[in-house]
């Protein structure tokens, strides 16, 4: 096992997509097994309904994070728009770690902030008036309480619906307020930042009071997908097999 850190974000995984599935499970088995920590930035599922949920790919990712904690991998997890239902019982089940929204970890000496990247887009007011209601304790545990064919219905209206809304909405609405990211690098005293959910991968460099710092965003996985992987001599970009 290497001295390595990983970082994935923005899998999408559902039943209509299967080889993405296949994909992360071989990630899995042959690539993170060599890692020493994986960290997963959110919207790992498409639609992520309760942990009750054991159907497909529910049920084969459970039982591949399970194998990889059991090898002594760190897996560690925060929530996306998609998946933020995902509670402590699949975090036993599984063995992984959650993590709060915005996180500071020691990356090989330097405290670097992670997380999903949708609280960084702030021109996009309704999603984040939306996004605020659902997160409370109370919606959640309502949206639970409801059986499962009835979330799953839920589900495919909220997709439908968002993919309206994302219509109307430019590029730039969607993508992260550069003032919000410097406001939330200085609150939390870093000059790193790993994230996702923009889909929009690159490597972002910049300065916050003549201090050089660096945002990484990490892909949407269906094309070309690359892991972020970070060891003591810094950081590369990997093809997923």
């Amino acid at each position: 096992m290497k001295n390595e850190t990983l970082f994935i974000s923005d899998l999408h995984l559902s039943v209509t997509r299967p080889e993405i599935t296949q994909r992360f499970l071989r990630f899995l088995k042959r690539r993170a097994s060599d890692a020493e920590r994986l960290y997963v930035l959110g919207d790992l599922f498409d639609a992520y309904l309760g942990d009750d949920d054991n159907f497909s790919p529910n049920r084969e990712v459970k039982s591949a994070f399970r194998q990889l904690t059991d090898s002594g991998i760190k897996v560690y997890f925060q929530h996306g728009n998609r998946d933020f239902l995902l509670g402590e019982s699949f975090a036993r089940e599984t063995g992984i770690r959650l993590l709060a929204d915005y996180e500071v970890i020691d990356l090989f000496g330097v405290s670097t902030l992670i997380t999903h990247g949708d609280l960084l887009c702030t021109d996009d007011v309704q999603y984040q008036r939306a996004r605020e209601r659902i997160r409370t304790d109370a919606w959640k545990q309502a949206a639970l309480s409801k059986p499962l064919w009835l979330r799953r219905m839920y589900a495919r209206w909220y997709r439908f619906k968002s993919g309206l809304d994302k219509r109307g909405k430019t590029a730039e609405i969607m993508d992260v307020n550069p003032e919000a990211v410097r406001e939330t690098m200085s609150r939390y005293g870093v000059d790193r930042l790993i994230h996702g959910h923009t889909h929009r991968p690159a490597v972002h460099e910049f300065e916050i009071e003549n201090k050089r710092c660096r945002r990484f965003v990490l892909p949407e996985w269906g094309d070309g997908e690359t892991v972020l992987c970070w060891s003591q001599e810094g950081f590369r970009t990997e093809a997923i097999e």
